[in-house]
């Protein structure tokens, strides 16, 4: 298999969701950091538009979204699961509830005028980064900081009641649930140490937050992103079926076909689109075909949850 590219930043707390989950799975892995706010262009060069972080990138495919990551990572290393059979249901309901609900509660309690200092070498740094990411909520509400403390308490309270009872989130050992569960938290600890004091209540969550920790990220490399974009120009993307996600069978939910000029965008957040043809249209991702200059040839997916398909002319 060709080597997984991890395409992120140090800071951003989807990419260590990723990046624990790499190291539970002793999966070596090529870093290439990419920058936190617009201009990306080494990023669209390989996305097409989407600029939301991470990514993964195999030879020619690029993997949007840590969701269909993780499933990538685990059809590529199978032991230890993310997805424990018995509780194969569950745990992706709550990652889903964690990675949404959760995070945005996180960082509305965590991204306040008193954090920033630590955040941000400067204020210009700061307002930069959050007029960029005030972009990409176009179709988002934000909660209060008021509202997210209050939230994020209790968020917390109801996730240690199950730290209380296993060393990981639903039993002896780590799976989706606990990846997903610990970005938002490890940002707030880690990336806002001034903000963390709401930990503190909850010290079996700690315990679990030091155990996860300690999993680590693996073995990595760095890689720069031209380096990145050489390799997917000189590879060919793999075709469906072939490729790193299980599912191939066409699914037609909305009236249109293989083969059509469409755009995928986010549903909420980092709304920019990726056009390009339509090469799949399974139960659990899309993927389009489409060239670029310096990329060449490649496919880029997307899972179907949490995105919206549309033919390229909008309609």
């Amino acid at each position: 298999m060709t080597d997984l590219i991890l395409h992120h930043y140090p800071e951003s707390p989807f990419s260590e969701k990723v990046r624990l989950m790499l190291g539970a799975k002793k999966l070596a892995w090529k870093s290439v950091h990419v920058p936190r706010i617009q201009p990306k262009p080494d990023v669209v060069a390989l996305t097409g538009g989407y600029r939301r972080t991470p990514f993964l990138q195999v030879g020619a495919d690029i993997y949007c979204d840590t969701a269909l990551i993780a499933d990538v990572l685990e059809h590529v290393q199978p032991d230890p699961a993310l997805y424990p059979l018995p509780l194969k249901g569950v745990t992706r309901i709550f990652a889903q509830w964690a990675d949404s609900t959760l995070f945005w509660a996180a960082m509305a309690y965590s991204i306040q005028p008193k954090s920033a200092a630590a955040m941000f070498p400067d204020e210009a740094t700061a307002q930069a980064f959050l007029v960029d990411r005030k972009a990409m909520r176009t179709n988002m509400t934000q909660l209060r900081a008021a509202d997210a403390t209050s939230a994020y308490r209790s968020y917390l309270r109801r996730v240690a009641h199950m730290a209380d009872e296993h060393d990981f989130l639903f039993g002896a050992e780590p799976c989706i649930a606990d990846f997903a569960a610990y970005h938002p938290l490890w940002y707030t600890r880690r990336r806002a140490p001034v903000m963390a004091g709401i930990l503190q209540a909850t010290p079996s969550l700690l315990e679990w937050m030091d155990r996860i920790e300690a999993i680590g990220h693996g073995v990595s490399d760095t890689l720069s992103a031209e380096d990145a974009i050489q390799v997917a120009a000189q590879a060919q993307p793999l075709a469906a079926g072939q490729n790193l996600l299980v599912d191939s069978a066409f699914q037609d939910d909305h009236g249109i076909p293989l083969g059509s000029r469409v755009a995928i965008t986010a549903e909420s957040f980092g709304a920019e689109p990726t056009e390009g043809e339509l090469v799949a249209a399974t139960r659990t991702h899309y993927s389009l075909a489409r060239t670029d200059d310096r990329a060449g040839a490649v496919h880029v997916h997307f899972p179907r949850i949490g995105y919206v398909l549309r033919k390229a002319d909008g309609t």
